[in-house]
């Protein structure tokens, strides 16, 4: 996501950083350069615009020109805009002061408008919440049969009556249900279409004036470029959405839609799809995008994912071994388990500051070699994996061959695991209580 249009900037904030100061020339050429990243990202041609005076109306007024560090100050001016285009703040999903929340989900065919529908169910279910899904596609074969499958992954359950009922008085009866059933969120997944036509915004609009809904949030494929700016121009038109979900950035996407929807619908970017998953969703911080764009991380967000990851009783066992030093491979192992939840390693190394135009293999972070250090692990014996220290020749051929590695690969991984345990003695006798690590208390790092 991003990465063409991160690399691009990259580039032409390199004509800045080459000029102890600048001109109001360098400042334009630099900018064409902006320019022409930001259409090559497919960003509307009207945001483009926009964006490009604002930030050279910025630029060219002193508050660049006279710096003694202009190139800084170019950075924190494109990304102040950035956010400025994307929306500044996070705007969360509006709770109805009496229950149920009803939210409407909209969008064209084959845009993820019934996963998500769960994915959103399963964000607010882990806040305490009790969400009911309600199947109103009647006309996509499967689709009720699909919100069943993802209903029951999540534990969330599914109010359908079958695909020859009328779609408004399914959601009606649906909203009927939940009032009787004290379900204070209810999640109606509409039918969609190939393309916007009068059939289907009719019957959204019987739908919306039935049940009234405190959301109308519009499901867009981020992978259709400039086309999901259009789609959500026009339903926007028709329903006046009040909130916008952007699913498949996660995917070859040159992420044009993010940076446009806001400004041309005038509706925020709520939720952000970010991969298959039924737990690969985000809200979406316009701060927080706009320093991904300019490869700056995203520390904020790989906090709160870490936190929402791992145990914390857990983490506080981990804390008391690393104290007593007995810290063994079985914990090492519960450790590679705890940091795959977060993700692949490249999407957590996309929130670290410092990584732009990198990928894994730059870093030299192979995610096989993690696999096989998982099964040299599991290739070991319980008394292996709490004493390190009997694995001898003979041990050590077993494990590699049960792994599919060699001895050298087992001779380098033990050795690395007694780096890290003289490592972690260095934060015992009272260093972890000065330094609680990165993810806060209770967590090791």
């Amino acid at each position: 996501m991003f990465q063409t249009l991160t690399d691009k900037l990259t580039q032409a904030f390199g004509i800045f950083r080459n000029k102890g100061k600048l001109s109001e020339a360098d400042v334009k050429a630099g900018m064409r350069e902006i320019k022409l990243a930001m259409l090559e990202a497919d960003v509307n041609f009207k945001v483009v615009k926009e964006f490009i005076n604002r930030v050279t109306e910025r630029a060219v007024g002193g508050e660049v020109l006279e710096s003694l560090l202009p190139a800084q100050q170019i950075v924190k001016i494109v990304n102040e805009e950035l956010c400025a285009v994307m929306g500044n703040k996070n705007e969360k999903l509006t709770i109805s002061s009496k229950p149920p929340t009803v939210v409407m989900m909209v969008g064209l065919q084959g845009s993820g408008k019934t996963t998500h529908s769960a994915k959103i169910a399963a964000y607010f279910k882990k806040q305490g919440k009790r969400p009911l899904l309600c199947a109103c596609d009647v006309y996509r074969p499967a689709a009720i049969k699909q919100l069943q499958v993802v209903g029951e992954k999540i534990g969330v359950p599914v109010f359908e009556m079958g695909d020859r009922e009328n779609p408004r008085k399914i959601a009606k009866a649906a909203l009927d249900y939940a009032h009787k059933n004290a379900y204070d969120m209810l999640f109606i997944d509409t039918a969609g279409r190939l393309h916007i036509d009068e059939e289907l915004m009719k019957e959204l609009k019987d739908i919306k004036s039935t049940v009234n809904p405190t959301e109308i949030l519009l499901v867009v494929d981020a992978m259709t470029g400039q086309d999901a700016v259009n789609v959500a121009e026009h339903f926007n038109h028709l329903l006046d959405i009040t909130g916008v979900v952007l699913t498949k950035l996660d995917g070859d996407t040159r992420g044009g839609a993010a940076l446009s929807v806001r400004y041309v619908t005038g509706k925020p970017i709520k939720f952000v799809g970010m991969g298959e998953k039924l737990d690969t969703l985000e809200p979406f911080h316009p701060d927080r995008m706009a320093s991904r764009i300019l490869g700056m991380g995203d520390m904020l967000s790989l906090i709160e994912k870490a936190q929402e990851n791992f145990d914390e009783k857990k983490a506080a066992e981990l804390e008391q071994k690393l104290r007593q030093s007995t810290f063994t491979f079985t914990d090492y192992l519960e450790q590679f388990k705890q940091i795959r939840k977060m993700g692949s390693m490249e999407q957590i190394m996309g929130m670290l500051p410092g990584m732009k135009g990198m990928n894994v293999k730059d870093a030299k972070i192979d995610e096989n070699q993690i696999d096989r250090m998982e099964a040299m692990i599991l290739s070991m014996t319980p008394k292996e994996r709490e004493k390190p220290d009997i694995i001898n020749g003979s041990r050590k051929k077993r494990i590699a061959a049960g792994s599919g590695t060699t001895v050298e690969e087992l001779n380098r991984f033990i050795k690395q695991f007694e780096q890290t345990q003289k490592l972690m003695k260095q934060f015992t006798g009272g260093g972890m209580k000065k330094k609680r690590g990165l993810f806060g208390k209770g967590f090791p790092f």
